[in-house]
């Protein structure tokens, strides 16, 4: 075999070069400012209808039928429940379709009771939204993609996977087809791995699968990303990594400290592994707060005295001098005191 290259290796060669310079520089994705369009809507549940086993696929409209703000894969939309909640949930349907947005949403019966109020929605009932917003954006310029999505991790991947076309790969986790929403929607060609049927899946095998220079989407829960963070730049260094998750990480590296609440006067105690938030919600449970992972900006916080520890995704600097993300920031180890 020769060792010359061929002028369509070398074109190849020249873009995974200049991808990897542009994308890959850290190869783990940075934290990205999340990124708006459109605004705050009222839209009417056009149709609820079971996706998988506790899931339900909820589709939105207009109500006089006028188009919606156009959306790109990763994006997602702020929904106000008519609780007051607001939560934040992944596009899935057609970007292209400029009538419909559809979210899934799993129920989770001892969750705070966001999901239970998304499943309880029938046709015709009004929402307001707010959005779309993409912190989880989809580089198009990638030379091969590798999809893996866990669970209900595959609602920002569906529209990726469809996107990339011949270029991407996506493989589909889950415990059970019967838990695996959109099974009959996924790409020709898509890896369908339910554990009961394959087994526990071998995520670093997985990955080893990806192209030099390829972009890697991990969507599911804390500990599959962890893994996908820990190997897979071993496995192949031109690679770039690009997640989301669909639960709070826990608290590293935490140490307990104190919140005064200014407009009560109540102290309360941080433990060293829950969220000032957690904490909070002991004495305040009706404060307000939403994706648990230092995005979103719902419990926004001003500090009147402490330092804090930021590990939010958000805040500008100027914010961070007298503000915090109660879901994720910290003290750097004295009190706090909030303007709640």
């Amino acid at each position: 075999m020769s060792g010359v290259a061929t002028p369509g290796l070398r074109a190849l060669g020249v873009a995974v070069d200049v991808y990897k310079k542009v994308f890959t520089q850290p190869a783990l994705s940075p934290p990205h400012p999340v990124r708006h369009r459109g605004f705050d809507l009222d839209v009417v549940v056009e149709s609820v209808r079971p996706e998988a086993a506790d899931v339900v696929g909820v589709t939105l409209r207009r109500p006089g039928g006028a188009p919606l703000p156009t959306w790109r894969p990763g994006s997602h939309l702020d929904v106000f429940l008519p609780s007051g909640r607001q939560r934040q949930y992944s596009l899935c349907g057609d970007p292209r379709d400029r009538h419909h947005y559809r979210l899934a949403v799993r129920r989770i019966a001892d969750g705070d009771g966001g999901s239970l109020e998304m499943h309880a929605l029938r046709a015709g009932d009004p929402l307001r939204i707010r959005g779309p917003r993409n912190a989880f954006p989809f580089i198009e310029t990638a030379p091969s993609y590798l999809f893996v999505a866990a669970g209900i991790g595959i609602t920002p991947l569906l529209p990726m996977a469809w996107t990339a076309g011949a270029r991407g790969r996506l493989v589909y986790l889950g415990r059970s087809r019967e838990t695996m929403p959109f099974l009959a929607e996924v790409p020709p060609g898509t890896d369908i791995r339910p554990d009961d049927e394959t087994g526990t899946p071998d995520l670093p095998a997985l990955l080893a699968t990806a192209a030099p220079g390829a972009a890697v989407y991990v969507c599911g829960p804390p500990p599959v990303l962890d893994l996908a963070q820990r190997t897979l730049f071993t496995l192949n260094p031109t690679a770039s990594l690009h997640t989301e998750l669909f639960s709070a990480r826990p608290v590293v590296d935490g140490r307990a400290f104190d919140i005064t609440l200014a407009r009560s006067g109540r102290t309360v105690r941080v433990g060293s592994t829950e969220t000032a938030l957690d904490a909070i919600r002991r004495v305040r449970p009706e404060v307000v707060f939403s994706c648990r992972q230092g995005f979103c900006g719902t419990c926004k916080t001003r500090v009147l005295a402490g330092e804090v520890e930021h590990r939010d995704l958000l805040l500008t600097g100027d914010e961070r001098t007298d503000h915090l993300l109660t879901c994720v920031s910290r003290s750097t180890g004295g009190a706090l005191t909030l303007d709640l």
